[in-house]
């Protein structure tokens, strides 16, 4: 029912023909990526790749590396173990129908009633395949030593993606961190860039919890735990990039959607657990205070975002599977393998967005949005400025207050076809009447805003206008052919009817 390992979902990716092997040593250094990055903007998102001799400064590494294994609608559903992603959305939706919740905690607990999440809580386990091989660093490596020991940071097949990045990073890390307080755990995907044999900086904005919990410590003066695990069970990827509730636990998600428990293991010297059966656990320390400059990296935006502080992780471990791979992407100009997983998200969790407001029929965000900074939203709407309601409602979840631009649509606008979605807000819309601007946080990563992590929002109504809100015209209708003339001519163009 779950994959046990990278290497299984690999087989499964080649059994059903979505899987290219790669024989011949290439490069880490652009190489790959410049290939990724082809396949990815290939039609449907190409193939997934799996360079079996994956080179490091001219040296082939132990460990062979799988990338854009996501990157397409059949291979995100098969990620999943499902035919279409439609079908978790529809699980969601009868769970959360189970009784009308008032707001997203209280619909996640009456999500766990459902039959689905009996396999949901996570089992605790002793070891498991992720500590197979162990390579502890009990003082600080000096260079002399560093040969020596296999693995360390700089022996793992990790990219430098673009020419002008600031090294190599971690692009799929699962970073695992606890609330010091409350003792929950959270688990986020988080930008880690390699700057040595033991170190690496964490890349977790302001507004991520795993930000929350360091100045917890912080404010402790305490060390801060943190483990990084790679591979796996995809569903442990995508959970840590769902847009769940705060304070819910992504490991609990992940046994949802993969219908087992996930199997935790303790880590060797840091208090957490991860599960078992990743290929590579990472763990090391936070300290407090500790900020060096991380970047600058080529990022889902298309540009470089520019160089800034951020934590330091001190690397005291590093496990792994006997025959681990390494899963990684690349981000950058969309539509990239990232969009697929965003894609997923969205469609799985819009039964959530539908609970806080049903008048939303759909939504999309599309790649040339770059994730949040564009959503296009479909409703039923039913009266004046209801738009500018779904709006701040939206502006107020969660990852949605990235939202640079919100466009909304009436119900029958397809919000996944972006040119009907322009051509109702350029003609449906007076721009002094139908758009609204507003202050809000931004993406760390937007370098459009005069200040990092603040800027303005704004949001557009191209919904069909009602005498309430100041239009006293008669509203036309659109021009369209009757369905039946159109399915007659269907069937004659495909010569099924006389």
């Amino acid at each position: 029912m779950a994959y046990r390992s990278t290497a299984e979902f690999v087989a499964a990716l080649e059994a059903a023909g979505e899987l290219v092997r790669i024989p011949f040593p290439v490069a880490t250094e652009l190489e790959i990526t410049a290939w990724a990055d082809r396949e990815m903007k290939s039609p449907g998102g190409g193939k997934a790749l799996l360079f079996e001799k994956p080179t490091l400064n001219g040296v082939v590494s132990s460990f062979p590396l799988l990338i854009n294994s996501m990157g397409s609608k059949r291979r995100m559903a098969l990620a999943l173990k499902l035919d279409d992603i439609d079908q978790l959305r529809e699980q969601m939706q009868i769970i959360l129908k189970a009784k009308p919740p008032t707001d997203l905690r209280s619909a996640w607990n009456l999500a766990l009633q459902g039959l689905d999440l009996l396999h949901a809580k996570p089992n605790r386990v002793r070891t498991g395949p992720a500590q197979e091989i162990v390579h502890r660093f009990d003082t600080p490596l000096q260079p002399a030593a560093a040969a020596a020991l296999l693995p360390t940071l700089l022996d793992l097949p990790i990219l430098q993606c673009w020419p002008q990045d600031g090294g190599r990073f971690l692009t799929l890390p699962c970073v695992h961190t606890k609330d010091p307080d409350s003792g929950e755990r959270n688990l986020g995907m988080y930008r880690v860039q390699i700057f040595d044999p033991q170190t690496t900086g964490m890349h977790w904005q302001i507004h991520k919890v795993a930000a929350r919990h360091g100045k917890r410590y912080y404010d402790m003066g305490e060390p801060m735990p943190v483990a990084i695990t790679l591979g796996g069970d995809p569903a442990y990827a995508f959970s840590a990039t769902a847009p769940l509730p705060d304070g819910l636990d992504e490991l609990l998600f992940a046994g949802f959607i993969r219908k087992k428990q996930v199997d935790l293991a303790p880590c060797l010297t840091v208090p957490l657990e991860v599960p078992a059966d990743v290929d590579f656990v990472i763990e090391g320390f936070v300290q407090p205070g500790e900020l060096r400059d991380e970047g600058p990296f080529g990022d889902h935006t298309g540009f470089y975002t520019p160089v800034d502080a951020y934590p330091v992780l001190h690397i005291t471990a590093i496990t792994h599977r006997r025959d681990a791979i390494y899963p990684c992407t690349i981000v950058g100009i969309p539509p990239m393998e990232d969009f697929y997983m965003g894609s997923a998200s969205t469609r799985i969790f819009l039964p959530v967005f539908q609970m806080n407001f049903p008048e939303i029929v759909d939504l999309a965000l599309p790649a040339e949005g770059v994730f949040h900074n564009l959503v296009f939203v479909s409703i039923r709407k039913q009266y004046p400025w209801q738009a500018y309601k779904i709006m701040h409602g939206l502006w107020g979840m969660g990852q949605m207050m990235f939202a640079k631009y919100i466009i909304v649509v009436d119900a029958d606008c397809d919000v996944h076809n972006t040119s009907e979605v322009l051509f109702r807000l350029c003609a449906n819309t007076d721009p002094q009447r139908d758009s609204i601007l507003t202050k809000n946080p931004s993406d760390a990563l937007d370098h459009a805003p005069n200040l990092p992590n603040l800027g303005t929002h704004m949001g557009l109504d191209a919904t069909r206008k009602l005498p309430g809100e100041g239009y006293h015209r008669t509203w036309p209708e659109m021009v369209t052919l009757p369905d039946p003339v159109r399915a007659r001519v269907d069937a004659l163009r495909a010569g099924l009817a006389p």
